[in-house]
């Protein structure tokens, strides 16, 4: 996180003229001297931890980060923070509809891209030399307005940019699409359209660097959370299916197998009547124990079974 020391090192406390301001910003300003406002870093600091959270979530669940720097100062600076984490940028000049007009706008980028191929591959295709220099134009402006766009397939889930007052277009895209504006707010910006202002100088490289920087490294730690939780969700779902236990095998009944036998007729029909004879002898037996004929100890089957043996 960036200390108090820094931004004094970095001239982050510097605003504009006294006479070049916007009131709006009056709580952020510490007070004026030689005709400069002072901005008050307290609330700088406090202001750059939401805007750093902010950038974190953003990215570990599953954005990414648009940096916006089209003025002299930040140009550079744009550019290389923004390929030193991985994210998109624009540092030359914002062209109208980069966001509302997306799909627009990626047929411009696939059209670079295309151009980019055929340069590399020295190939370009059945033309003649006057429009052959006319692409590698054409190729040279794209890759200055949307080079750092090469691989943005979707809109950013926030936004960093440097002096909103100077990408005020950016701004009014980013508010009518609802995306999450972070930025270096000075003392002559509005900060009303701005989610995560950082009050600070925005025109002091050093202090461009610092807080571009911090950016940066947020968006590092964003991704890393991103991919520590998609490795855990992975080994999650793949644990089940490793403790698995493994299907029994289904008997499968070969070819020509004999079915069980049946019992012989004769014996079938006897073990039918030896059922119904021992049911019968149940029924007798309760009988005669309503009637009370049974002795203590004695066997209700023997003595079911006696009028049977009389008969014969």
């Amino acid at each position: 996180m960036i200390s108090m020391k820094q931004m004094l090192e970095a001239g982050a406390h510097f605003g504009h003229q006294t006479k070049r301001w916007n009131p709006k910003m009056k709580p952020y300003i510490f007070g004026a001297r030689n005709g400069i406002y002072i901005i008050d870093l307290q609330k700088t600091a406090q202001l750059f931890k939401r805007a750093h959270q902010a950038v974190v979530e953003a990215v570990a669940n599953g954005g990414n980060v648009l940096f916006i720097g089209t003025k002299k100062q930040a140009a550079e600076i744009i550019a290389e923070e923004a390929n030193r984490c991985g994210m998109w940028f624009i540092n030359n000049r914002w062209l109208g509809g980069t966001m509302t007009n997306f799909v627009t706008v990626r047929h411009s980028i696939e059209h670079l891209i295309s151009l980019q191929e055929m340069r590399d591959k020295g190939n370009w295709g059945p033309v003649t030399k006057k429009e052959q220099l006319k692409l590698s134009k054409e190729l040279v402006k794209l890759e200055r307005s949307l080079g750092g766009l090469r691989n943005m397939d979707k809109l950013p889930a926030i936004i960093f940019m440097i002096d909103p007052r100077k990408e005020n277009i950016a701004v009014h895209e980013a508010n009518k699409l609802g995306i999450p504006v972070v930025a270096i707010t000075d003392t002559n910006c509005d900060p009303d359209p701005i989610d995560y202002l950082i009050p600070s100088n925005d025109d002091a490289i050093r202090a461009i660097k610092l807080f571009t920087s911090a950016i940066a490294d947020a968006a590092i730690e964003g991704k890393q959370v991103f991919e520590e939780n998609l490795r855990q969700r992975r080994t999650k779902d793949e644990a089940p299916a490793r403790h698995k236990p493994a299907p029994q095998p289904v008997p499968v009944k070969t070819e020509g197998e004999a079915a069980p036998a049946a019992p012989p007729e004769g014996v079938a029909v006897e073990v039918k009547r030896g059922r119904k004879r021992a049911s019968d002898a149940q029924k007798v037996a309760a009988e005669y124990d309503e009637d009370g004929l049974l002795e203590e100890g004695e066997d209700a089957a023997e003595t079911a079974e006696a009028p049977e043996a009389e008969k014969e």
